[in-house]
């Protein structure tokens, strides 16, 4: 057996078992196109690399050209401990080579999930050409010689499934065909923009669009073939480029065909698929013109049918002919009829200016709400809108609207994927399918358009990227969102922030649980209703506001209902005090607090748990409270055991013997009832949070004082027992809690009531007895005899 050196062993881990693999021997080779350019009447041949966009001298060896593309490297290497141990073989590099099918096959079905989008795309690459003529006539007035308007046309052949789209932008020579048609990813926009950027005399608002490269590839998703025909007017040649969508092949010439030639401009003709032939119809470009490129900064034509009504003669029916020569005095009317006469025409079908982009100043309420119901297919008007432009770090302009009236389904607090934010980028609409990244799902419910000009995308366009832009600008986004649900809560008409809370009311109370960077922002839009005041709800600055001067926390209760909560023992004490108490009668609201922990240096005190701290505090007076029931309380706790963690005296109660209160740090009775209520719920954490329960009792109730005494003279009598006992689950209920056996609870409360009323209403029963007693000395009577009647009949 061959034994290694350490050495060797190195060099084997180092060079991954010094095994030498031809890079290409795993890779497809890459497909070099033979590219024809003309230069002093000669005909050169080179190649050019789809992926790199690299060119090759054809007069290079062949073996070098072969070497270099991995073409005929397919031998092994393999290593030995002679060879390892004399010296390590040097590396050798290759470039990753792709086939340009396969990438262009990439592109299409992977980068775009929405076949639609390749009319977005077009149209984008359309605008970039134009606003690139524009730049350059501001220094090369010649560009505009030929005086074709800056526009984009639109028009199909449904029944042969072509789409054509032609602009009168700058155009492209045969160069620029191949370095931006020809290679993949190229962006002729993003050397437009580095030039740009370069230059002393650029402007810093070139809102171009385009900055990837893979636009234009989006046309294969709906077309076999397309052809790009174009003329740059720098040059006096118009070229042809085709591709089609299986090829890894194109082709370039010169057009030559008088009739097909362009003045300026860039026309692209889309071979549809046959089963994307519905993108041919005049509506359906019409509808997605509207959807994605609605605010272009150029004017948009699409071909579309159109009709207009005429009048026209009917030739009359012989007999009617007839009569009317035989009546000479009757004057003769020519019969005619309505027709629809249709023909084809240009119709401009964006709008060049969205409402954003306009000075605030300058747009009224009217026009803001006829964008919101147009944009949003609302008809109600919404309740407020903000129209606002960022600067500094992320610049982008945007509307926002608080709707006046919730959607149908009540799944979207839930549910953070909605259609309510349309993103811009440069005035293209680009998605409004988002999972949280512009806003938070408690704020689901605003809507609006925000337009960006900087904003980071992936190549697709289509998907937001998780970045500090993009986190700047939810902040900025959450913050006029807040401003703006402040201001109708700041209104004089109380109603519009009632009508606000009744329908997102839940929206802020479940961004006091998610969102705790907002806290401050959240609180102070929060409504409850409270023990001062049931009618209308009360703000959490109210109530600070009307708190006591020792006050040091903010009360409040859970329950189920206002009915409910207004009626619970845990109140007593802080009414006779005219302490302020919330009620949270919504499912959510404890768990919101619970959350906000305080507000304005002020905790939330929930007056149902133990340790209740009401400020008035008589250490002299508790020491004889305990020493005089300390025996009753053990007492009762060795009647009810495991039932209850201890028992106390109570300082919240002033008309109840007592009442059963919730550990610190434990669920309420309202939460342990929500949680009861789940489906799912844990049995096991439900038993671990309600297990401890602490039963106060009121010193001063004569209940009480009775069974203090019992304690006293007799602890073992069965009676006393059975109080406890009945005590305990009647607390229970009043307290908000269910008792687990309600059917014997039923029998103890029912075995009282017979014990209470028992021969209080009822006749002695000596005297039931004699009252109904016959008498001796009287006489029986006869039994009178009634015959039967039929039915109907009389006697």
């Amino acid at each position: 057996m061959h034994r290694l050196s350490r050495r060797s062993v190195s060099a084997i881990l180092r060079t991954g078992g010094a095994r030498h693999r031809n890079a290409a021997a795993s890779i497809t080779s890459p497909v070099n196109l033979p590219i024809e350019s003309k230069g002093q009447g000669d005909t050169q041949v080179g190649w050019y690399s789809a992926l790199t966009g690299g060119r090759g001298n054809a007069t290079g060896s062949v073996e070098s050209l072969n070497l270099r593309n991995g073409m005929f490297l397919g031998n092994r290497y393999e290593s030995t401990a002679a060879a390892s141990d004399a010296s390590d073989p040097p590396a050798e590099k290759y470039e990753y080579q792709a086939e340009v099918s396969r990438l262009m096959d990439l592109i299409v079905n992977s980068l775009y999930s929405n076949k639609e989008v390749f009319l977005r795309e077009l149209i984008s690459n359309a605008s970039d050409a134009l606003d690139k003529l524009r730049f350059l006539s501001v220094t090369e007035p010649d560009l505009l010689k030929d005086g074709v308007d800056l526009d984009i046309r639109i028009q199909t052949d449904k029944d042969n499934g072509i789409v054509t789209i032609t602009d009168s932008g700058i155009g492209m020579n045969r160069q620029e065909l191949v370095d931006c048609l020809g290679t993949i990813a190229q962006s002729g926009t993003a050397k437009f923009l580095k030039a740009l950027k370069e230059s002393k005399d650029a402007g810093s608002d070139s809102n171009l669009i385009g900055q990837f490269g893979v636009g234009f590839y989006s046309s294969f998703l709906v077309a076999d073939r397309v052809v790009v025909s174009t003329k740059s007017p720098k040059s006096d040649k118009q070229y042809v480029w085709e591709g089609e969508a299986n090829s890894s092949a194109y082709t370039i010439r010169q057009e030559t065909d008088p009739e097909k030639l362009i003045p300026r401009g860039t026309r692209l003709t889309l071979y549809l698929k046959r089963d994307e032939k519905g993108f041919a119809h005049p509506e359906r470009i019409e509808k997605l013109v509207k959807n994605y490129s609605q605010f272009v900064s150029f004017p948009i034509y699409t071909w579309q049918e159109k009709g207009f009504t005429k009048e026209v003669e009917v030739d009359e029916d012989p007999a009617d002919a007839k009569k009317d020569e035989e009546d000479d005095k009757t004057e003769k009317k020519k019969k005619t009829k309505k027709v629809v006469e249709k023909y084809w025409d240009w119709e401009q079908t964006n709008e060049t200016q969205p409402i954003w982009l306009r000075n605030p100043k300058d747009v009224t309420t009217d026009e803001y709400n006829e964008f919101y119901k147009k944009t949003f297919n609302e008809y109600l008007e919404p309740l407020a809108s903000s129209h606002f432009t960022t600067e500094g770090e992320v610049e982008f302009r945007s509307i926002l609207y608080v709707p006046s009236i919730a959607p149908m389904g009540k799944d979207e607090i839930v549910n953070p994927k909605t259609k309510n934010i349309r993103l811009y980028v440069k005035r293209v609409f680009i998605s409004d399918d988002f999972d949280g990244e512009l806003f938070p799902r408690y704020l689901s419910f605003i809507k609006g358009v925000v337009d960006s000009n900087d904003l980071p995308l992936n190549v697709s366009r289509e998907i937001l990227q998780e970045s500090r832009i993009v986190r700047i600008m939810r902040k900025r986004l959450v913050r006029k969102a807040f401003d703006m649900i402040l201001g109708i809560s700041m209104s004089e008409n109380r109603d519009d922030y009632e009508k606000f809370w009744e329908n997102f009311g839940k929206h802020l109370k479940l961004g006091c649980i998610e969102d705790r960077e907002n806290h401050k922002r959240l609180a102070p839009l929060l409504r409850f209703f409270s023990s001062v005041c049931e009618e209308y709800m009360t703000s959490l600055d109210e109530y600070v506001e009307n708190m006591k001067p020792d006050q040091k926390d903010i009360y409040y209760i859970a329950s189920d209902s206002v009915t409910s909560a207004k009626n619970t023992p845990f109140l007593e004490k802080l009414l006779e005090k005219e302490l302020e108490v919330l009620f949270l009668v919504d499912p959510i609201d404890e768990i919101a607090v619970q959350n906000l922990k305080s507000y304005k240096e002020k905790n939330f005190v929930d007056i149902s748990k133990e340790d209740l701290d009401l400020g008035d505090k008589n250490e002299e007076t508790e020491k004889e409270m305990k020493q005089e029931f300390g025996q009753t309380c053990d007492w009762i706790k060795n009647r009810l055991g495991d039932k209850v963690a201890s028992v106390q005296i109570s300082n919240r109660l002033s008309a109840s013997p007592c009442v059963l209160v919730s550990g610190k740090f434990g669920w309420s009775a309202n939460m342990e009832r929500l949680m009861k209520a789940q489906t799912v719920g844990d049995t096991s954490s439900l038993e671990f949070m309600r297990s401890r329960r602490v039963f106060e009792i009121n010193p001063q109730h004569p209940i009480i004082r009775t069974l203090n005494a019992a304690c006293k003279s007799s602890p073992n009598d069965e009676e006393a027992l059975r109080a406890i006992d009945i005590l305990y689950d009647t607390a229970l209920i009043s307290s908000g809690f269910t008792p687990e056996n309600p059917a014997q609870l039923g029998g103890k409360i029912y075995e009282m009531m017979g014990m209470a009323i028992s021969d209080k209403w009822t006749t002695p029963a000596a005297e039931f007895q004699q009252s109904y007693a016959k008498p001796h000395n009287a006489e029986p009577m006869e039994a009178e005899v009634v015959e039967p009647v039929e039915a109907g009949g009389q006697k």
